[in-house]
């Protein structure tokens, strides 16, 4: 073995156990390092931090994120045009406080040289800490064992930390720790533009550094959207290590700490790193400065011990609430741990933003918030973290100035919530197909209402989702028409299906717009001074009551089902025949002129419509709709198998239905799209839950209350998962016959199980048997190499 060559610990070097609470990997790929730092890393929904090794180097991506901290770039167009947004919005690195470098007797710690004589990562998802063990033999000889433990930590909103142990083995060694604030570290190429990525690169002009003992503190500014940020880290040693030296050192962009030792064999060196993270856009350098400070003193003051103990204490409080327990397949179960667990800490500590699509996961969707949010991610946290929920719809509240001028802009009343955005303004590179996907629009209606309903918090309808449910519905009513015999028709908009644009009474967004018509003027009636204060009238709600009740809903009598849009069903075929499997994702190999102009699914659309209007359908014409869109569907979005497998259970597909919640669930673990590197699917993860609770425990929240139809596949043994309504925290046990119901909190609850109502009280249970599944025709038939992937 040459000296710079690496003896892998075992073949294949990304081997992974199936434990259900953690996730541990082995051995080093450099192929699959982006997959590892996207899936190992570590957020609060304020700071993320990639999984990247301790050193630095190799990286995939460095990633070091606070929600909300962008650049602004140029939109490059060939041809500029009216409403075309002029900037676009990218995340960026902030000063990255992660790195720690190791040299021992002179040679760099590097996993690519020398001997790796074993190398383990494991993230574990009760503590919330990732923890790294390796053993290297430096290519002069000397061997030492690397032991890290991080966390971002789920109680102090700004604070990250890290416990760094170095052993020598059988020989003394010399070594040196570098434990480093590095500020702009280069992104991936974002566009291939050089204008865009000129602006991101470097992003942020320096402001200050100070020191003061072994703490630094780095400040600096975005250079055109005007956020500052103050990044401080501080250190304490212990050990028996001879001869310790400490030197702090600062310039504009680097601050760096040295520590110098002398190990004997078996003796170790501990460093305990802990890093601040501030930023704001309002508030003087020195007082931003002095938040980040107090940040790191605070975590001092708690100590490493501490800030563990109090992870692993809102992790288990977390868990008392939001577990999922699978019998009957390992890797599922450890899946939507895995899930649950990048849901919670990508929200954990949102204080005045969203989920971005990625979460603070990687630069993947270039940290845009999108519809995903509220279509796929606060449905979960309503019923397991709805604190979480309030803060995400209040940012939308807050962002209401910038959905209004969108609406003027684009001619039309109300807001206009952008397809993606950072700060509240929209961000999209001008694609008509976008602009026109206004759905976004009903689908942050719909998380208002729903969080409302499952908690009760008229507080939060009075101050901002009264507003947000008005202003919305101004905006569906001006962008509807009357027909001649007085329908009322949306034209000219795209549903969630990308691969239809520019569409006639998408079927799905009329849905959503009518929901939102009727929540707009209920809410008007509820809160009169908000409605007065407005300028809603009642001309307004006669208006918006008259345009929900005459929303036109497309069918094809002579198919029996729904369009997805007017004429839909009318459109040719997409030849599926003959198209390769390598030609997936569509979008990559065929022009949208192309793909518009046929009977092609991109991701669940009418089927998603399905779910989330479920009273709209009976269950004939949901069996009916989803056997015919199952042979257009081809999955090219993550966003799809979880609404594929809760519907796919609900019309009695059952081993169907599981088979799209592997996929669902193995989205980044065993990476099926490929992008996993970009960042997680953090949408989709969340989906996975909803495929379990909507799709095998037939959950369905309505303004008609609370409901479950559970069914298991015969694969699984039991399924159980609990759920918190209006303060009542419920526990469904699903079993291959029936279920059993658990109050474990609150004074009552109120559900149906199927048709029968039941009503808990306190500890009380009770079990009830479930019907046989209906059959509603055979199981349905995917385009050619589209079934649903293995996991």
């Amino acid at each position: 073995m040459t000296p710079d060559s690496i003896e892998p610990a075992a073949p294949g070097t990304d081997a992974s156990d199936v434990s259900p609470w953690s996730i541990r990997a082995e051995g080093f790929d450099e192929s699959r390092l982006g997959r590892r730092e996207s899936v190992f890393n570590l957020s609060n929904g304020h700071v993320g931090w990639r999984g990247n090794l301790d050193e630095g180097d190799p990286s995939a991506e460095p990633g070091s994120f606070l929600n909300g901290v962008h650049e602004l770039h140029p939109m490059p167009y060939a041809e500029p045009g009216y409403g075309y947004p002029a900037r676009g919005q990218a995340v960026v690195n902030v000063t990255d406080g992660k790195i720690i470098r190791l040299f021992v007797d002179d040679d760099p710690f590097d996993v690519r040289r020398g001997r790796l004589h074993f190398h383990e990562q494991q993230l574990d998802l009760r503590d919330g800490v990732l923890r790294r063990r390796t053993r290297w033999t430096s290519p002069s000889g000397s061997t030492v064992t690397v032991e890290s433990e991080r966390l971002v930590s789920l109680t102090h909103r700004s604070v990250a930390a890290i416990r760094y142990t170095v052993t020598a083995h059988d020989h003394p060694v010399a070594i040196a720790v570098q434990s480093e604030l590095v500020a702009n570290e280069p992104l991936p190429s974002v566009h291939p533009d050089p204008r865009v990525q000129d602006a991101l690169d470097p992003a942020f002009a320096a402001v200050g550094h100070h020191t003061q003992g072994d703490s630094a503190t780095l400040v600096h500014r975005t250079r055109e959207s005007g956020i500052h940020v103050a990044v401080c880290m501080d250190h304490e040693t212990s050990g028996d290590a001879g001869h310790v030296e400490l030197r702090t050192e600062v310039s504009d962009d680097l601050a760096r700490t040295t520590i110098r030792a002398e190990l004997a064999p078996g003796a170790g060196l501990t460093l305990i790193k802990y890093v601040g993270h501030e930023d704001a856009s309002r508030v003087s350098v020195p007082a931003l400065r002095d938040r980040a400070e107090e940040a790191v003193a605070d975590a001092r003051r708690v100590g490493w011990d501490g800030l563990a103990a109090e992870q692993r204490a809102t992790l288990d409080r977390f868990w008392h609430r939001a577990d999922v327990v699978v019998d009957g397949d390992d890797r599922l179960q450890q899946a939507i741990r895995f899930a649950l667990f990048q849901v919670f800490q990508s929200s954990a500590r949102l204080e005045g933003r969203s989920v971005p699509g990625k979460g603070l996961t990687g630069t993947g969707y270039a940290g845009h918030t999108f519809w995903d949010s509220e279509g796929f991610v606060l449905p979960a946290l309503t019923y397991l973290h709805p604190g979480a929920v309030r803060t995400a719809l209040q940012w939308r509240h807050d962002i209401l100035p910038d959905a209004r001028a969108r609406a003027l802009e684009l001619h039309l009343e109300g807001a206009a919530f952008p397809w993606r955005t950072i700060d509240g303004r929209e961000s999209s590179g001008y694609w008509p197909a976008g602009t026109a996907a206004f759905h976004n629009n009903a689908a942050i209606a719909a998380a208002v209402c729903r969080y409302v309903r499952a908690t009760g918090d008229v507080e939060f309808e009075r101050d901002a989702g009264a507003e947000i449910l008005i202003e919305t519905s101004r905006l569906w009513a001006s962008l509807g028409r009357w027909d001649a015999d007085g329908g009322f028709h949306i034209d000219g908009v795209t549903g969630p299906d990308e691969y239809s644009a520019l569409a006639d009474d998408n079927v799905y967004t009329n849905l959503s717009a009518r929901e939102n018509l009727f929540a707009g003027v209920a809410v008007a009636r509820r809160h009169p001074d908000v409605a007065r204060r407005l300028e809603v009238t009642e001309a307004d709600l006669e208006t918006w009551t008259r345009a929900a009740e005459a929303m036109t809903i497309a069918y094809d009598a002579e198919l029996g089902v729904h369009p997805q849009s007017a004429g839909f069903t009318r459109h040719a075929r997409w030849d599926f025949e003959a198209t390769r499997p390598d030609q997936y994702p569509l979008q990559e190999h065929f022009p949208y002129v192309d793909l518009y102009r046929k009977q092609v699914v991109k991701q669940a659309d009418l089927v998603l419509a399905l779910y989330t209007s479920c009273d709209a359908f009976t269950l004939e014409e949901k069996a009916r709709n989803f056997a015919y869109y199952e042979a257009l569907t081809v999955r090219d979005s993550s966003l799809s198998a979880c609404v594929q497998s809760i519907i796919a259970a609900e019309v009695g597909h059952l081993d169907l239905a599981l088979d799209y919640l592997d996929e669902a669930s193995g989205i980044d673990l065993a990476d099926t799209q490929g992008d996993t590197a970009d960042g997680l699917h953090i949408a989709s993860l969340a989906g996975t839950w909803s495929a379990i609770v909507a799709g095998l425990g037939g959950m369905r929240e309505t303004d008609r209350g609370l409901r479950f139809a559970p069914r298991l596949p015969a694969a699984l043994q039991r399924v159980c998962f609990r759920l918190t309504f209006r303060g009542a925290l419920l526990e469904v046990d699903v079993a291959a016959d029936g279920a059993r119901y658990t109050l474990l909190e609150g004074e009552s609850c109120t559900f149906r199980h199927f048709d029968e109502e039941i009503v808990l009280a306190a500890g009380e249970s009770v079990t009830r048997t479930s019907p046989a599944p209906p059959v509603l025709g055979p199981v349905p038939r995917q385009p050619p190499s589209r079934e649903p992937k293995p996991r």
